[in-house]
């Protein structure tokens, strides 16, 4: 589904509501339109002041489903303490770059990535309007079989 600026920015409003994210944090949604870009996407955010912006990829996103996308990156936001918190932990137990610390941080990340995204699905079947979930990253990986491909039999 093509999205005009307008439903993306109506969607925004509907989900900063329904997370209750304002009037906690100031918070804006800008609208990438560089081809280059290579997320559909992200945040920059000041802590500080508790204010972010939602950059949206509307050139080249690689979902189909934007509005997924929103609720997606908003729940960083709902989950930033925790993010914080727990990589300032990781930071302070083990030295940067060695195998403990990437251990430690890959693992939170991975986690905190995969738990985002079940909150962000549950939301939308809940909430969305399109409650088709995109595929965009399988698309690009390899099949179950292929995985296998080249591996000696362990018989």
């Amino acid at each position: 589904m093509k999205y005009t600026k307008e439903q993306l920015s109506a969607l925004f409003d509907k989900y900063i509501k329904k997370l209750r994210i304002t009037p906690n944090w100031d918070i804006s949604l800008e609208f990438v339109e560089d081809k280059t870009w290579r997320k559909t996407g992200d945040f920059k955010i000041d802590c500080n002041d508790k204010k972010a912006i939602l950059l949206l990829n509307i050139e080249k996103p690689k979902q189909v489903n934007l509005e997924e996308v929103i609720i997606h990156e908003l729940m960083h936001i709902k989950m930033y303490p925790l993010d914080q918190v727990t990589e300032s932990l990781i930071t302070s137990n083990f030295e940067e770059g060695t195998p403990a610390w990437n251990f430690a941080y890959n693992q939170f990340f991975n986690a905190l990535e995969q738990t985002v995204e079940e909150m962000a699905k549950c939301f939308l079947f809940e909430f969305g309007d399109n409650k088709e979930l995109s595929y965009g990253r399988c698309k690009t990986m390899k099949s179950f079989n292929d995985l296998y491909d080249g591996l000696n039999n362990i018989e």
